[in-house]
């Protein structure tokens, strides 16, 4: 067997016109799929995907040759990959293991396998093509005429699709059928089927062929009766549903922390999906009277503005865990979505779980999203108790574990804990994406960027449109180092989720290249999030404007003077007004804290090296430098460029601190990026 084509550009083989293939045409000038006359919808990369495999002439197309023609400048997961030969599959009804059209070939690659005609972009009538099966039969009565032999509008290579893996080496260019008698009733036919393609494909070309996959946001479900006892079913209900459909391919839901702000509010349905950017919303309300709880719910188009579905239903307080599965059920019909197997099972009806312990899960779940993690942690944790078989209490309790060990100094057995919980959520229901992106931001958290990653991977294979896996997996990626790929894979977030960059903390793997006016840009256009501000001091700070930057520093530490970030940012600002000792002394509790507590992000405590370094304090910079790589923070090219770290590079001790960072450096890009896909599994 030849070797295959290293460089497959897209719709870069020789063919230009329209393939034919079982029931189905693959209109190419058009970017069009039909089927037995009807559109079938796909998104342009899927349509890319479906559109190299059948130019492939039934040939093996390796993984790399496959991710180098569908995505040529950068830098992609296997699972973005699978995720688009899965959209092809589902697109031609093919369920698993059938190999109808598309074929895997374990650990390599894909082959397609169905026969395949190519009628020219001039397709007209009395056109020379045929089936290899036609032209094989008819041969055996028909004596071959050499290609010299033909008139010139006949020479005309034929396209002639072989199965894949048969034996039997396809006719010759040249070779065809003398007599019209038999030529006729084939040229009819053919007209026939060309002149109802082209009808079709006429009228149809009025109206959009492809649309990307849906996107939906839940909003929260309004209280009608402002009852303060029950007003935590507002954010929680829809946050259930959005958990529950966090598996469907086909979708794009907006998180939960998208949509908090509109808690109770009147709701302008165009405004609102402008702001969140999706064509489809959910919205309902909810009266609680005692025991009983009526729910009204509807699901707007509101590109079309319709309502795709609309209901009310009844039910007892004790009921509360079916609302997630019928509201769910309602938006896969109402937006008539194909589920794979895998997505079906996934969406089916939860197990029975104990009302009380339900009920405390809910609470909890909306305590955490007000920042109000000890309160959160008591009502997850007696819901455990309760009902100890329930995973997303054990995800949402290691979250809140997480976030008091990461943003309130809580301690390493916070970290333990939430360690703990997650292990738990998993052993009870392995497949759940929110617990692994959970846990994979615990492991970055706290240095243990090798564990994430994989998790990480695992989630997107499940749904390669999961915006805050991509959006974890950038994170990760800037820890080690690798600055570009985190890039893309934070703005492959924003892609699927433009509202990422309205809640998610900043985009840094522009800071940490250089790239100082685009991380700027990126960041959200908050004035209340510490974090941000301070992120936007030490961009300006970085970009020579000092006094600017210490306006927004003092700024982020009045807004939350608990932060590590809003500390540092403090300390900075005693540096640019030449107060360094009182820098100094911010920095030193800081870093006593960390010490006593054996907790802190190694990325934020990279932050205290670099305050230490600007105020003066070597001996301490390089001390704490060394603790945050050691911990996990190896970002090495941010190293070497660091303007921050200029006053200790003549040391011998930092030349022994980045050979370190290098060395975990060199091995991430080996286990994770440099090697090929084959290998490096």
């Amino acid at each position: 067997m030849s070797a295959p084509n290293e460089s497959l550009p897209m719709g870069g083989r020789e063919g230009s016109g329209t393939y034919q293939f079982g029931p189905f045409f693959l209109d190419k000038p058009r970017r069009l799929l039909l089927k037995d006359g009807a559109p079938v919808t796909l998104t342009p990369k899927t349509y890319d995907t479906m559109l190299v495999l059948v130019e492939s002439r039934g040939g093996f197309l390796s993984k790399e040759q496959l991710m180098k023609a569908l995505w040529p400048a950068s830098f992609v997961e296997d699972s973005n990959l699978t995720q688009q030969i899965s959209m092809v599959r589902k697109a031609l009804g093919e369920s698993a293991g059938e190999d109808r059209y598309v074929v895997t070939v374990p650990g390599r690659g894909y082959r397609f396998v169905a026969a395949v005609i190519e009628l020219p972009s001039d397709s007209a009538p009395g056109g020379e093509i045929r089936r290899q099966q036609d032209l094989s039969d008819v041969s055996q009565k028909e004596p071959q005429l050499r290609a010299d032999s033909l008139q010139p509008d006949t020479q005309e290579e034929l396209q002639l699709h072989p199965i894949a893996g048969s034996a039997k080496a396809p006719p010759r260019v040249g070779t065809l059928i003398r007599r019209p008698r038999v030529i006729l009733p084939i040229f009819l036919a053919l007209a026939l089927v060309a002149a109802g393609y082209w009808l079709y494909t006429a009228r149809s070309l009025k109206t959009e062929s492809f649309e990307p996959p849906r996107s939906l946001a839940i909003l929260p479900f309004r209280n009608l009766k402002l009852d303060p006892q029950s007003d935590f079913l507002s954010f929680s209900l829809a946050d259930a549903v959005i958990t529950k459909l966090s598996y469907v391919t086909a979708l794009t839901v907006r998180p939960s922390s998208s949509v908090e702000r509109y808690r109770n509010q009147a709701i302008d349905s165009r405004r609102v999906a402008a702001d969140l950017d999706v064509d489809t919303l959910l919205t309902g309300n909810f009266i609680r009277e005692g025991d009983d709880l009526r729910i009204t719910a509807e699901l707007i188009d509101v590109k079309k503005d319709r309502i795709l579905w609309r209901d009310a239903f009844d039910l007892k307080y004790e009921k509360l865990l079916t609302v997630q599965d019928r509201v769910a059920q309602h938006i896969v019909e109402g937006l008539e979505l194909k589920l794979s197997p895998d997505e079906a099972r996934e969406l089916g009806a939860d197990r029975p779980v104990d009302p009380l312990a339900y009920e405390y899960y809910l609470r909890g779940v909306e305590l955490y999203a007000r920042s109000e993690y000890a309160m959160a942690i008591k009502m997850l944790e007696k819901s455990s108790e309760i009902n100890p078989a329930y995973a997303l209490t054990w995800a949402h309790l290691g979250r809140a574990y997480n976030a008091t060990a990461s943003f309130q100094f809580g301690g390493s057995e916070q970290y333990r804990r939430a360690q703990a919980a997650y292990e738990k959520a998993l052993s009870l229901q392995p497949a759940q994406i929110d617990t692994r992106v959970y846990m994979a931001n615990m492991f970055t958290d706290t240095g243990r960027v090798e564990q994430a990653v994989p998790l990480l991977r695992e989630a997107l294979r499940t749904n390669a449109n999961h915006a805050e896996a991509h959006w974890e997996l950038g994170y990760a990626y800037r820890f080690a180092g690798a600055l570009k790929e985190s890039v893309l894979e934070c703005e492959r977030a924003r892609q699927l989720d433009p509202g990422v960059k309205l809640t998610s903390s900043a985009l840094n793997g522009y800071l940490y290249l250089g790239q100082y006016d685009r991380f700027l840009e990126s960041l959200p256009k908050l004035e209340n999030s510490a974090l941000i501000v301070f992120y936007r001091g030490l961009a300006e700070y970085y970009q020579q404007k000092r006094e600017q930057a210490a306006r927004d520093f003092d700024h982020a530490f009045e807004l939350d003077p608990s932060l590590l970030h809003a500390q540092v940012g403090k300390a900075l600002s005693y540096g640019i007004t030449q107060q360094p000792s009182k820098g100094l002394e911010i920095l030193h509790a800081a870093e006593d804290r960390i010490n006593e507590r054996n907790v802190g992000d190694p990325e934020a405590i990279y932050k205290i090296a670099q305050a230490y370094a600007m105020l003066g304090d070597k001996p301490s910079a390089l001390r704490v430098f060394r603790y945050s790589v050691e911990n996990g923070f190896f970002s090495y090219p941010y190293f070497e460029a660091d303007p921050l770290l200029s006053g200790l590079r003549s040391t011998s001790e930092f030349e022994s601190i980045m050979a370190v960072a290098m060395k975990r450096y060199e091995a991430f890009k080996g286990k994770f990026l440099w090697l090929p896909r084959s290998s490096a599994r």
